[in-house]
């Protein structure tokens, strides 16, 4: 059944029914399936049908909801229903949406929470957007080592209803930095009567609340752990990164770097985020703006390229056969560059590779680009042989090695280049390292030809 359908039968039970047919129907829903729900509904009946579910159901069902919607449906609640629901949140998902809110909206929020609540708030919000700190949260379970496994089997009992997660428990000091860790499967298999400091595992992978969201995201997924401890300046446990965060930065991050790929790295967020485009849902205007900069940029740049053509129109004139290959080799070129860029921008990404490794990888790409450029160059050159003579199929053979390789190592430099000096690789976008590369290849191809046919 599609989204909009069940919104229908929805909003015809919440009528029919009232909020009580409503909570007894959406009483076993996965939160998830409820906010698909609620961004199918019409607005005046969304905030109606959340109201209706108990305030826990609500919290989770609007954790699920597209930062837009959630800022939409806020403003459509009472400042009281908004209180309620804003308390139940998870503290990382409550403060991102008071980060969203307008001063004054969240002026009025405040006085509604527990003191606790409004410096958690205001803790979690203070970190910058592209931050570790931005995206972990508060709710996560401290043992001390002094504990035996029966006394942390009954704190976390009284924890658990609180928390997003308890799989593992931190180990902190007295100062609260993170000496160690115990999880679940730890304490099931120790003593009852042990001690934490005897079973926990001391080799702890920590991550600074300053560092990059992204370096939180990439720590998860090389030590597969359920959650990243999060430490400030002191070395203090201050948060947890869940891998359902990470899961998200990660796909904000991707999402970002094909944008970046396709020359839309102007499309962004006010707050630092990738702008998530619907092609289907965006309006025509939106997609025209995400585009535009660049094409308009890449124009000017491309038109180098009319003027390389123009200083050898003698030479065109006398040997026309060379504008049937022009195409072929400059395109082969860019596809080239796009390649080598492609692969560059995801190893650097990943750390697969660093800026230090530039030496060993430019030499490796001449090499392989050289052995794809003289392939290329067979078979063109074949048909340059039948169709104008063998000069033209020495000239456009040539070119061919020429280009590809030249291409490749556009397409594989700009990144390097880029992060060298602090920039994102992801700039390095394919329309642009095409660009490069017709330029380039139209300068290479005429000027390869006029050494061997002569200015005639």
């Amino acid at each position: 059944m599609t989204d909009i359908a069940e919104a229908t039968q929805v909003a015809a039970l919440l009528a029919d029914r009232g909020a009580d047919g409503v909570r007894r129907e959406l009483a076993t829903w996965h939160p998830f399936d409820i906010a698909e729900v609620l961004t199918a509904l019409a607005p005046p009946l969304q905030a109606s049908v959340l109201l209706a579910l108990p305030v826990k159901q609500q919290a989770q069902a609007f954790g699920y909801l597209a930062p837009e919607d959630q800022l939409a449906l806020a403003r459509a609640l009472r400042r009281p229903e908004l209180g309620r629901v804003f308390a139940a949140m998870e503290p990382d998902e409550r403060a991102d949406l008071y980060k969203r809110l307008p001063e004054d909206e969240r002026a009025a929020i405040l006085p509604g929470l527990a003191q606790a609540e409004r410096e958690d708030i205001r803790k979690l919000a203070a970190y910058p957007e592209n931050t570790v700190g931005a995206v972990m949260t508060s709710d996560y379970v401290t043992v001390r080592p002094d504990m035996s496994v029966e006394e942390v089997f009954a704190h976390l009992r009284r924890e658990a209803p609180e928390r997003e997660t308890i799989y593992d428990a931190y180990v902190i000091d007295e100062a609260r930095r993170v000496v160690g860790v115990v999880s679940l499967r730890d304490l099931l298999l120790a003593p009852p009567g042990a001690r934490i400091e005897d079973v926990m595992r001391r080799e702890v992978v920590t991550v600074s609340a300053d560092a990059p969201r992204g370096e939180a995201a990439t720590l998860i997924e090389q030590y597969d752990l359920i959650a990243l401890p999060v430490v400030n300046g002191g070395e203090k446990l201050v948060g947890v990164v869940t891998a359902d965060d990470a899961i998200d930065v990660l796909e904000e991050k991707t999402t970002d770097t094909f944008q970046k790929q396709a020359a839309l790295a102007f499309a962004r967020r006010e707050r630092g985020g990738p702008m998530v485009v619907n092609v289907l849902e965006a309006t025509i205007t939106t997609l025209w703006r995400l585009r535009i900069v660049w094409l308009v940029l890449l124009v000017f740049g491309n038109i180098l390229s009319g003027f390389g053509i123009a200083a050898f129109e003698g030479m065109i004139a006398a040997n026309v056969a060379l504008v049937f290959f022009l195409p072929l080799l400059i395109a082969s070129g860019g596809n080239a560059g796009s390649q080598a860029s492609t692969l560059m921008v995801r190893a650097l990404a990943t750390g697969d590779v660093t800026v230090r490794d530039y030496a060993r990888l430019i030499s490796r790409e001449v090499v392989v680009a050289g052995m794809l450029g003289a392939i290329m160059a067979l078979a063109v050159s074949l048909i340059g042989f039948v169709r104008a003579g063998p000069e033209i199929a020495a000239v456009v053979a040539a070119a061919m090695v020429a280009i590809v390789v030249i291409g490749s190592l556009i397409g594989m430099s700009l990144p390097f280049v880029l992060s060298r000096f602090g920039a994102d690789p992801a700039t390095s976008s394919a329309p642009l390292v095409t660009s490069m590369a017709d330029v380039v290849g139209v300068l290479v191809y005429l000027g390869i030809a006029a050494a061997v046919l002569g200015m005639r």
